[in-house]
């Protein structure tokens, strides 16, 4: 039996995500994290780059994030949701803020994916919610800021709101 390769970004937001873990769980110094967790990257400059952006941006605007989701989330309590639920939803709604370059497709899609590998059944389903009802309320508000190949609406061929 093959082992399934696991996209490059993939493999990526999955360090992102452990990261975050520690962060929650520990308590530790975020640079300590990321030469813990994230050194693995650093042959690549992208790689540990992206994966250093994302992990300090997931940090530094988690309060702004977290109201945006609770704002999506309230049928929940949302100290109640599934920690590494919480991590994604945070990790991708901040690539749909700060990442102009990646689509938002992807950036969901991503999410529902390492869902299914590290959290419970339900998580991709709960997840692809969330950030579909994150997404409209971004596109209508004016806040999506998204630029390049893949961005642009197919009928108009206008970049997306």
């Amino acid at each position: 039996m093959t082992e399934e390769k696991i996209p490059k970004r993939r493999h990526i937001r999955e360090l992102v995500m452990q990261a975050l873990y520690a962060i929650e769980i520990s308590k530790d110094a975020p640079q300590h994290v990321v030469d813990t967790i994230l050194g693995e990257l650093k042959e690549n400059s992208n790689d540990f780059d992206f994966a250093q952006s994302l992990f300090i941006k997931s940090i530094a605007h988690q309060a702004e994030i977290d109201k945006r989701l609770k704002s999506k989330t309230e049928h929940w309590d949302f100290h109640r949701i599934a920690l590494i639920d919480k991590i994604l939803l945070r990790m991708s709604l901040c690539e749909l803020l700060y990442f102009p370059d990646i689509p938002p497709k992807v950036t969901i899609n991503e999410a529902i994916e390492i869902a299914k590998d590290y959290s419970t059944e339900s998580s991709g389903t709960f997840i692809n919610g969330i950030m579909d009802a994150v997404l409209i309320e971004l596109k209508k508000d004016g806040l999506m800021n998204k630029t390049g190949r893949g961005l642009l609406d197919t009928q108009t061929k206008k970049p997306r709101p």
